[in-house]
């Protein structure tokens, strides 16, 4: 008998193999409570309901794919492997994915969400990007089944024949619709041929809307290159999908008609057009129409050689009052030169020589002699006459009388 004695690690190990064989994965909806999120990272709390409880633990690693911040009493489903704790010999929920259950949890979990990507700047106007005004390829990521894809493609099709669709079927609810949803926006981004994305699903309830309120849609619309229509249920309904994408529709009939002009407007708008432009051009035929008239009228082109010659008649007579004024001012400018010229050489040293005096300088300096303090006797001096010059030499010096 004692050789079937267990140890209390060989039964809590055997008891720990059963159980994590049997449960590898479950479901379990409950309320939190004991909640304590660690200095370490691992979040440690109870699930209970009326009848029973269990210890659950989320550790670090996983700690960062939640999208709300849970806390006490509130309701959640927590997906994860029943396992055992050998050292307390309790076993436990190791979580690894948790969703809030009812709608109180679920309205938390949203204004927690917003608060923190409002906070990142995920809703700052300055992030949206303008639609493209007349886009050419449209991606739609919605269920290929609903009354939603219908509705766009009919208005699309309506609108703006020439634009091409291209849908990408997708979970709009349930379990893997938020990964789902991703994945068809980043491949959208991949390909790189749409111009605009409409994303969203027709109404339904808050837990059917929820996909849309996940932080990993949030962050992929955010980092979408492709400018991004959110349209998910009804006008009365909000996701945080709406705060991120660069446009909120109210519904998915209302992105077809944001996101296309249409045709029929198109239409009457360039024939508006057409109609000012004629009527703009017959007012400036009929405006240059009157100034042809005009001058057509006026005298000059009436008798155009007349004017000529007239003018011609005009030129000759100043070339001839140009003529009569020119010889005027010359022979006025030869008599003043010959005043000049008179007066010059009345003061002309070669008129004064004429008369009988000389001009005496020194041969060896060339200054002038004026008075005899300026030589001795026995000094070389030149003179010059009205007609040749003299050297001599100083004999005499007399002052004067």
């Amino acid at each position: 008998m004692t050789n079937n004695v267990l140890s209390v690690s060989a039964l809590t190990k055997s008891i720990k193999q059963l159980l994590e064989s049997g449960f590898p994965s479950v479901w379990v909806e409950g309320e939190i409570s004991n909640y304590i999120n660690h200095s370490s990272g691992h979040r440690y709390f109870t699930l209970k309901d009326e009848g029973a409880q269990i210890k659950c633990v989320i550790w670090k690693g996983m700690s960062r794919y939640l999208f709300f911040e849970p806390q006490n009493g509130m309701k959640v489903k927590a997906c994860g492997q029943v396992t055992v704790y050998e050292k307390s010999g309790q076993y436990q929920l190791t979580v690894t994915n948790m969703q809030p259950s009812g709608i109180g949890a679920l309205e938390i979990a949203f204004q927690q969400l917003k608060i923190k990507l409002e906070k990142e700047g995920l809703f700052d106007p300055e992030h949206k990007r303008p639609l493209p005004e007349y886009p050419r390829k449209i991606g739609i990521v919605t269920s290929p089944t609903g009354a939603a894809v219908r509705d766009i493609i009919n208005i699309i099709n309506r609108r703006a024949p020439w634009v091409e669709l291209i849908i990408r079927p997708t979970l709009v609810q349930g379990e893997g619709a938020a990964a789902d949803i991703v994945k068809a926006i980043e491949e959208f981004n991949e390909y790189a041929q749409t111009d605009l994305l409409i994303v969203g699903r027709g109404g339904g309830s808050l837990e059917d809307l929820w996909p849309f309120n996940e932080e990993i849609v949030a962050r992929a619309i955010y980092n979408s290159d492709i400018p991004v229509i959110s349209a998910v249920g009804h006008q009365i309904d909000f996701t945080i999908a709406d705060f991120v994408a660069d446009l909120r529709a109210p519904t998915p009939s209302a992105a077809a008609e944001i996101a296309v002009p249409d045709s029929a407007e198109l239409k009457e708008y360039y024939i508006d057009i057409y109609k000012r432009i004629c009527a703009a051009q017959v007012e400036n035929i009929s405006a240059y129409k009157s100034n042809l008239i005009g001058l057509v009228s006026r005298y000059g082109l009436r008798r155009p050689l007349e004017i000529i010659n007239s003018r011609l008649q005009r030129i000759d007579d100043l070339s001839q009052h140009f003529k009569q004024s020119a010889a005027h001012a010359v022979d006025q400018f030869k008599n003043r030169l010959a005043v000049v010229n008179a007066r010059l050489g009345s003061a002309s040293p070669k008129n004064i020589m004429s008369r009988g005096y000389a001009f005496v300088s020194s041969p060896h300096t060339g200054e002038t002699i004026r008075s005899f303090t300026q030589t001795a006797v026995g000094d070389d001096i030149d003179i010059r006459l009205f007609k040749g010059s003299l050297s001599a030499k100083v004999s005499r010096v007399r002052g004067e009388n």
